[in-house]
């Protein structure tokens, strides 16, 4: 199992390699995993070259070449750094063929917002998600609308991936039904005889309910985005 870094950095050279036929260069690599030196760079280099997935071409500048890829990884690459400190968050620009051939394919329901059960936005779309992406168990894909989320790394538009649970764990992030009829996309927290709805936005205000005003209707396991 690689690392989470030792994984972007794989797929970043892979998808470069495939667009330009040469790998990124340390400073791209640098600037697209959020690193402050080069020498991170060069340990996850030969950490990955240690492992077997890639090799340096003796004699040539920039020469790396990717040798194989993980057969069971369960971390999606990110490919904008300032989304990396989400250990939750899952998103891709491009999957090489190699990811995207074992995928399954989940039911999208429409944008998540107030005012809306998640069974009453239900339609007929689905979404190609790659089998090492879910685990076990049923799930759905939502699409997000508004930025409550932004600073756990959820914007407006993104696909995220839910995993249905009518149970979540203290700060987990999780679809949420209020008294019925309004569903959110919130952080979870319980507070003595409360149940705490905290968004990721410093302009929106915590809610607090009862329980028996909350339904847990599945929590986030992974989110996916397209960068045109």
């Amino acid at each position: 199992m690689l690392t989470k870094r030792q994984y972007q950095l794989l797929i970043l050279i892979e998808d470069h390699l495939k667009k330009n036929g040469v790998p990124p260069s340390f400073e791209e690599m640098k600037q697209e995993l959020g690193l402050k030196s080069k020498s991170g760079i060069h340990r996850l280099i030969s950490g990955l070259e240690e492992r077997g997935f890639i090799r340096r071409l003796p004699n040539k500048a920039r020469a790396l070449e990717v040798l194989r890829l993980p057969d069971n990884q369960n971390i999606v690459p990110l490919s904008v750094k300032s989304l990396m400190k989400n250990k939750t968050t899952y998103c891709f620009s491009s999957l090489s063929e190699n990811l995207v051939a074992n995928s399954v394919e989940l039911p999208r329901y429409g944008k998540i917002a107030a005012g809306t059960p998640i069974e009453a936005l239900r339609n007929n779309d689905t979404i190609a998600v790659p089998a090492n992406m879910i685990g076990n168990g049923a799930h759905y894909a939502l699409t997000v609308a508004g930025d409550s989320m932004i600073e756990a790394g959820i914007l407006d538009g993104d696909t995220v991936i839910i995993q249905r649970t009518d149970y979540v764990e203290n700060g987990e992030i999780a679809v949420a039904l209020v008294d019925g009829c309004e569903v959110t996309l919130k952080k979870v927290r319980r507070k003595g005889n409360a149940i705490l709805l905290e968004p990721c936005n410093k302009n929106y205000e915590t809610r607090i309910y009862s329980p028996e005003r909350i339904t847990i209707q599945g929590k986030l396991i992974g989110l996916m985005r397209n960068y045109i």
